[in-house]
């Protein structure tokens, strides 16, 4: 082993920076509420950057207010290897969620302030705008806009549940930074890593501290609305009914078998339904209800989707109804870049730490990233698979454990002086 390879960063100071972190938006039952461009996503991103400046790192912040903060390297030409995740949660979110991969990146940074280690490469970390999607839409929004996936007037222009827009609350909080989208010094990154709690139970399931993540599940998002008739539950004989509700109740089953059909990564989930007019003694006469498939393949997808479409129409026919399907998101699957995929095996296996594959269920800025830069990233157990709740969990030695993984994998592509 090399020197390098015996570098460890400080348990003690990831924990406790995210839990100081965890203070601001702190929910009676231990969650975080820190909702996108909030005052509280203020108070959090304040505390971060000053984290940041603290850690002697480059601070910039770009037009859709995303923020970067950046350890230079020894080569002023070389392209920054870069890492973060987002500090927006859900309204009953968690402490690590997003939070976990951007204090990681953070303590890489500290570690090597620590040991006088110098990169070849400059470093980053980075903090994206508005992940969750929460109280702006679309998901992700930050990572997209800088990917060029949406335009940065496009996002701006957005608006929350009340109006309020993008543009109006990145420049009332400090956060209407003016760089351009993807501008990067030196060039697009070099690499990109994102450490993250899997957000499933698989790892702990097996009883693995470190996930190596090839990739992520494309997803296609549907709204399906069923009409047949209302009538009067007790006059109208069962074959002469128009039951939307049995028609809806048939396809949600066909959801679970389409999925099951594309073991085993296929997923296929309802998970909002809506019957009018709801009531006890009528017979449904329209139902609403969404559709969630996702596979690791877009054949997959598509094969869902062809299924789908053809169960649909069998089972309204079957029941005497009509059916309509509208598509309404879309995300391609994503197989990240093999070098960097290689690189956090390389640096579990350096470490010591069991590992196994896994693919992403969830979207994550790293998705996006991925379209304009070598991704990959590093998952870690947490309790039970649950987050987006306020008792999400996750043990310190795991979030070491990956926090060191990241360090290594960054200095593999970033290089010692």
């Amino acid at each position: 082993m090399t020197p390098i390879d015996h570098l460890r960063i400080d348990e003690n100071r990831l924990w406790q920076s995210l839990m100081d972190l965890a203070q601001i938006g702190a929910t009676p039952k231990g969650g975080v509420c820190r909702i996108a461009l909030t005052d509280e996503d203020k108070a959090g991103r304040d505390q971060v950057v000053q984290w940041f400046r603290d850690a002697g790192l480059q601070v910039r912040v770009d037009e859709v207010g995303n923020v970067f903060g950046r350890r230079p390297g020894t080569d002023p030409q070389a392209r920054a290897v870069a890492t973060g995740s987002h500090i927006d949660t859900q309204p009953t979110g968690g402490k690590f969620d997003g939070n976990y991969g951007v204090l990681a990146g953070l303590e890489v940074m500290r570690t090597l302030n620590s040991h006088g280690i110098q990169t070849v490469a400059p470093l980053e970390v980075a903090f994206w705008m508005n992940e969750e999607g929460t109280r702006f839409t679309p998901v992700m929004m930050g990572s997209g806009a800088f990917a060029g996936i949406f335009g940065a007037d496009h996002i701006r222009s957005q608006q929350d549940g009340a109006g309020i827009t993008v543009g109006a609350e990145l420049a009332r909080i400090g956060y209407l930074g003016d760089v351009a989208c993807g501008d990067v010094p030196g060039g697009a990154f070099a690499a990109y890593f994102e450490a993250h709690i899997e957000q499933g139970p698989v790892l702990e399931a097996y009883d693995k501290p470190i996930g190596i993540v090839s990739g992520a599940l494309g997803q296609q998002w549907y709204d399906v609305t069923v009409t047949g008739m209302d009538a009067h539950a007790g006059p109208t004989p069962m074959d002469l009914r128009h039951d939307a509700m049995l028609a809806a109740a048939r396809m949600v089953d066909a959801v679970n078998r389409i999925a099951l059909d594309q073991a085993p990564h296929g997923r296929g989930t309802v998970g909002h339904l809506q019957v009018l007019p709801n009531s006890r003694n009528v017979i449904p006469g329209q139902v609403k209800f969404s559709v969630d498939f996702r596979n690791l393949s877009q054949t997959g997808l598509d094969a869902m989707d062809a299924a789908m479409r053809t169960e649909f129409a069998r089972l309204a026919a079957q029941c005497q109804c009509e059916v309509a399907i509208d598509q309404v998101v879309r995300f391609a699957p994503c197989i990240f870049h093999p070098d960097c995929v290689a690189s956090v095996r390389g640096a579990a296996d350096t470490l010591g730490y069991d590992h196994m594959e896994v693919v992403s269920g969830a979207g994550h800025d790293a998705v996006y990233v991925h379209s304009v830069a070598p991704t990959a990233m590093i998952f870690v157990p947490c309790k039970d698979g649950i987050s987006h709740n306020e008792i999400e969990d996750a043990k310190s030695e795991h979030l070491a454990a990956g926090c060191n993984v990241l360090l290594h994998a960054m200095l593999a592509h970033a290089g010692v002086a």
